[in-house]
């Protein structure tokens, strides 16, 4: 949260207490899958890759917290997203990610950080980016934006790396990708090179993505070029171009004429400078651009500045959107060229598709009736969206939406509503404020704030934070519902509902604050009244502290919330350094689950709350899922499909019908049998879409692990299965099984998986029936079976009407390729982007086709011109009991090009493919 006027400093007092972070429970994920796995969050335009769960080479090493910190102190794994990141310190150390968006990649936008200088001030360097082994382009790095010290001033802006204990790791970096589309299927590697001389690169997350063309000018409109705006494309990387025009004046002289005309105020592609401290100023206008991609405001703002800045923007009763805002700040503070990006206020505004960085706050806005949709927040100094009653001096603030808004690397909170009672100037007098109402935040994503909450609620009334991801604070808590300090007003309704909050809190101020906390005090003054706030349906995973804790606070329901691994305990009243002397709350219908020893899931540490607890997982309101046997899997190792967790129906496994005949093993084995697989025991069967068991493990080291999977299928399976975790996040990606043959023809399918140290919950999903599943083994250091020409590039000899022979990779069993009738030899090709090592090739027909055989041979090329054979020319049956699928293999061999040449069909006088799988394994 940005400071007010007339306030003391946000009051973190610096209480002192000793308390561990957790480590083990750090899950890392991709935020967005987990948004859309659990029904909370944005949908963004983009995928996020993070940098662990790709594939690392060279010698490269994914890093996330091993062991408990016993200090306050911020570290590059505690500020990444999924609390992890890859570094590359020697050349040939690589990352890389392969494109499944099934989308072209045009642009990405990747967080990162490389070394400060010595003396603070930030470097520069290049890394260097491929596409499918192939050198593509040099991306500009710095880390003029970056780097704080608290040696000597704790959650300060200190940038002198002499006072040590640094914080603010990562800065961001947006560009298109030079040349063409990195196509589905292709490739994405970041390596350090030779010339990439940086001391090392913290790789966290690469977001990817294909943005539309830039909007034409609409009608209606003035341009700030006609104005005199002059654009400056050349690149910034953390600093103004000294030679760019300031284009300040031209641009508030077109939002005159545009107010005084009634027109659109429109801003071109490119890159326009206000220099200087003066911002701009609109009411009652629209203001587009060309979208965020295309159009960007940079402030250059000299340095050391001594002049209050204003905001970029402050806008009365607007409509803006698709630009960009940027600038050459270092930090939050005046000295240091800290403005907001937005100041907001007036009725019925909106801002939309707006992205913000380096700024002190994205959005600081009030008034009635507007709304912030769409938009991106990411590497700000302070807060990423404050919803407020103070913006530009105004009184109000109601019925303001927040909605399907991106929030990264915050400064401070990552969203706010923050309804002030009064401020005091300087001669001690107050000014009051009207109390805020009716505020939603609704399927929102806030990623890795580094200086602050996920989300924080700091009074009014009728709030409502509904279906928001809140992931990786670096030490203070994910979502709070209270009062902000002695000015604040108090809290009165508010609705919580709905919520996933991962790995947050945190050891701020040495307080080991709560993942979900409801009550006053939650900034250290412990003032005000917070009543009815109701928090329902909310998912609270590896919370570093404890998942939910009370503060002092009234008729509270806490209802249908799950708490899932805590560090510390479940759901606490009083936890440390959040009195509750007095307060109230019903409990009922929560589940806690995952707790590590000597850790309660609920405790009242308070004579003066009066909780009343009941229907909960603690006190007989259902069975407690928990590992089969009490004693969690090891990972690496074998888990055993039958072992699945207990708790019954919708805890431990989720079962359409009762099948299973191997109850003599557990009480309820409803789809166990006995397998005739080596070690005996029993197997899971009478899989069917939707079903899905949980198995609680103990991961001895974080890292990517190879899952083989002892299965059965009398016929091929596509999309049988994914592994998640605990949040529902897909791990492993949609994995198809082969044709065993049979129920008990036992053979193994593998697939990774990404997991951090210590205990969590894993869940096996049955997305398609017909398998059986005996065993899944954890394994390191095995390469994963990949087919390697799943969306890649084809060519053919020829195709007869709309049976092209892209049709063979796109994934469907049911499309396929034929060539011209009666035409032989025929053959089809597959360009899997670069020489890689084969072994074995699978054709499909369409699994409904009646059998036929193919006369056939493989043929295999580095060029794309000279072809050597790969297998010799035989003849395969397809057949429909084995789902008219065949299997070719053949020593291992490097080959860009893959061909199969047809010479005979005995069901039709054509070449057929419908799937030509490449496979390395």
């Amino acid at each position: 949260m940005r400071l007010l006027p007339s306030t003391a400093p946000r009051a973190w007092i610096g209480l002192a207490v000793t308390a561990l972070l957790a480590g083990p429970l750090l899950v890392p994920v991709a935020a967005t899958p987990a948004a859309a796995a659990t029904g909370a969050g944005a949908t963004v335009p983009f995928t996020s890759l993070e940098a662990e769960a790709g594939t690392l080479s060279g010698g490269a090493t994914a890093v996330s917290p091993t062991s408990a910190p016993t200090t306050q102190y911020s570290s590059p794994a505690l500020e990444a997203s999924g609390h992890a990141y890859v570094q590359l310190t020697n050349t040939g150390q690589a990352v890389q990610w392969t494109n499944t968006t099934g989308a072209p990649i045009t642009a990405l936008n990747l967080r990162e950080s490389i070394p400060d200088s010595s003396t603070g001030g930030g470097t520069t360097a290049t890394l260097d980016l491929y596409v499918d082994g192939v050198f593509r382009q040099a991306l500009n790095l710095n880390s003029r934006q970056s780097w704080f010290y608290e040696g000597t001033n704790y959650n300060g802006s200190d940038q002198n790396p002499a006072d040590g204990d640094p914080r603010e790791f990562f800065d961001e970096l947006h560009t298109f990708v030079t040349g063409a589309a990195i196509a589905p299927g292709s490739t994405i590697t970041l390596k350090k090179d030779a010339a990439n001389t940086a001391a090392f690169y913290y790789i966290d997350v690469m977001d990817v993505e294909n943005p539309p063309a830039p909007a034409t000018q609409p009608a209606n409109s003035i341009s700030i070029t006609s104005c005199g705006a002059v654009a400056d494309n050349n690149p910034t990387n953390g600093a103004a171009d000294s030679a760019a025009v300031d284009s300040t004046a031209a641009i508030q002289n077109c939002i005159n004429q545009a107010e005084s005309q009634g027109k659109i105020l429109w801003i071109p592609a490119g890159t326009f400078y206000l220099k200087g401290t003066t911002g701009l100023k609109a009411q009652g206008i629209t203001i587009a651009g060309a979208g965020m991609w295309y159009s960007t405001i940079y402030r250059d703002v000299p340095l050391p500045n001594s002049t209050p800045l204003a905001a970029t923007f402050e806008l009365t009763s607007c409509d803006v959107h698709d630009f960009h805002l940027d600038s050459d700040s270092t930090s939050r503070e005046m000295v240091d060229g800290g403005g907001g990006a937005m100041d907001t206020s007036g009725t019925n505004w909106v801002a939309d598709s707006i992205w913000s960085q380096h700024v002190e706050s994205g959005f600081w806005a009030s008034g009635t009736g507007g709304t912030v949709q769409n938009s991106r927040v990411t590497a700000v100094w302070a807060d990423g969206i404050n919803l407020n009653n103070v913006s530009l001096n105004n009184s109000v603030g109601n019925n303001l939406t927040a909605t399907n808004n991106f929030v990264r690397g915050t400064g401070d909170d990552g969203m706010a509503i923050n309804s002030v009672n009064y401020n005091t100037d300087s001669s001690g007098n107050k000014t009051y404020y009207t109390a805020m109402s009716h505020i939603t935040m609704t399927h929102n994503t806030v990623i890795a704030p580094w200086g602050g909450k996920g989300i924080g609620i700091y009074g009014g009334s009728n709030q409502d934070v509904e279906n928001n991801y809140i992931a990786d604070t670096a030490r203070y808590i994910g979502l709070g519902a209270g009062r902000f300090g002695v000015n604040g007003s108090d809290l009165l309704t508010a609705t919580v509902n709905g919520n996933t909050i991962v790995r947050s809190g945190g050891n701020g101020y040495s307080q080991g604050q709560p993942a979900l906390q409801i009550g006053n005090g939650g900034d250290g003054q412990n003032v005000g009244t917070v009543d009815h706030v109701t928090a329902t349906n909310n998912t609270v995973i590896n919370a570093l502290y404890d998942g939910i804790g009370f503060s002092t606070s009234t008729n509270t329901l806490l209802q249908n919330n799950t708490v899932t691994a805590p560090w510390r305990n479940g759901v606490v009243i009083a936890p440390p350094f959040y009195p509750a002397p007095t307060g109230s709350a019903t409990i009922t219908g929560n589940t806690v689950t995952g707790l590590g020893s000597g850790m309660v899931p609920f405790v009242n540490n308070s004579s003066g709350f009066t909780a009343t607890a009941s229907g909960n997982s603690w006190n007989g309101g259902g069975t407690v899922e928990g590992p089969y046997g009490g004693t969690a899997a090891a990972v690496p190792g074998t888990v055993q499909a039958e072992n699945y967790d207990t708790g019954g129906q919708g805890l431990g496994y989720n079962v359409s019908s009762v099948n299973g005949t191997g109850n003599a093993y557990r009480g309820d084995g409803v789809d166990l049998e006995t397998t005739s697989d080596t070690g005996g025991g029993y197997d899971l069967g009478w899989t069917s879409g939707g079903q899905w068991f949980r198995y609680t493990v103990n991961v001895a080291t974080a890292g990517t692990y190879t899952v083989n999977l002892r299965i059965a299928a009398p016929s091929a399976v596509t999309g049988a299965l994914h592994i998640s975790d605990a949040s529902g996040a897909n791990l492993s990606g949609a994995v198809s099984l082969p044709a065993t043959g049979g129920w008990q023809n036992w053979a193994t399918v593998s697939t990774q998986v990404t997991l951090p140290v210590g205990q969590q919950v894993l869940t096996v999903n049955q997305d398609n029936g017909g398998w059986n599943l005996n065993s899944l083994q954890f394994a390191t250091g095995q390469a994963v079976a990949t087919n390697l020409a799943a969306g890649r590039p084809t060519a053919e000899s020829s195709h007869n009407d709309v049976y092209a022979s892209s049709n063979a990779t796109d994934g469907n069993q049911a499309s396929y390729w034929e060539s011209a009738n009666n035409a032989f030899p025929q053959w089809l090709q597959v360009d899997l982007g670069s020489s890689q090592s084969v072994s074995r090739v699978v054709l499909q027909l369409p699994a409904g086709w009646g059998a036929r055989d193919q006369t056939l041979s493989l043929l295999g090329s580095t060029d794309g011109t000279t072809f050597t054979t790969v297998k010799a020319s035989a003849t395969y049956t397809f057949t429909p009991s084995a789902n008219n699928t065949v299997t070719i293999t053949f020593p291992a061999t490097s080959q860009r090009y893959l061909r199969a040449n047809i010479t005979a069909n005995t069901g039709w006088p054509a070449g057929q493919v419908s799937e030509f799988q490449v496979w390395n394994q």
